[in-house]
């Protein structure tokens, strides 16, 4: 049990640290390859290209988790606390319904990549395969603002939603953080 916590705890993290190593390493190779022995590998540039589109889209769903996209949150704090919540909840409606209508286009686009079928041509793999991150990264990023609220409503519905308290020492940040 331990372990699949761990796992839902870092699962982007750790994906996502392994789609960075694999674009070091194609882009390395692509350079030794060149300057040393004269010749192109034209496979590195493509797995460098999808590894990198993976891991902006579950980076997005780990900033989803964290809460860490782009807000205003000093104007949400200024404002007295029910105001922001409710400012902040439309904005995650928002969000989800975008996730939403995201993950349709995606299911669109993944059918029709699925009826015809297009292979990459470096690396000859179904592109269905690589694309599928469309669907991956929203259905995880709609998972993980779902989690937010859950915790949010586990933990008494104080405050504002995905927020933790500035005025808690580092200790309690830390502890609360790890839930």
């Amino acid at each position: 049990m331990a372990r699949l916590q761990w796992l839902e705890r870092h699962f982007e993290e750790m994906f996502c640290c392994i789609c960075l190593a694999v674009i070091a390493v194609s882009v390395f190779c692509q350079v030794i390859a060149r300057y040393i022995f004269q010749v192109a590998l034209h496979w590195t540039e493509e797995v460098a290209a999808i590894s990198m589109v993976w891991a902006v889209y579950l980076g997005a769903a780990l900033c989803v988790r964290e809460r860490f996209h782009i807000r205003i949150i000093v104007a949400v704090q200024a404002l007295p606390e029910r105001a922001g919540r409710w400012i902040v909840f439309l904005a995650d409606v928002l969000w989800a319904f975008f996730s939403l209508f995201m993950l349709k286009v995606a299911w669109d686009y993944l059918a029709v990549l699925w009826k015809f079928t297009s292979v990459s041509p470096s690396l000859g793999i179904n592109q269905f395969y690589p694309q599928s991150i469309l669907m991956i990264g929203y259905a995880l990023m709609l998972v993980r603002l779902a989690q937010t609220y859950v915790v949010w409503w586990r933990e008494g519905a104080v405050g504002i939603p995905g927020m933790l308290d500035e005025n808690l020492d580092e200790t309690t940040k830390v502890q609360d953080h790890q839930i």
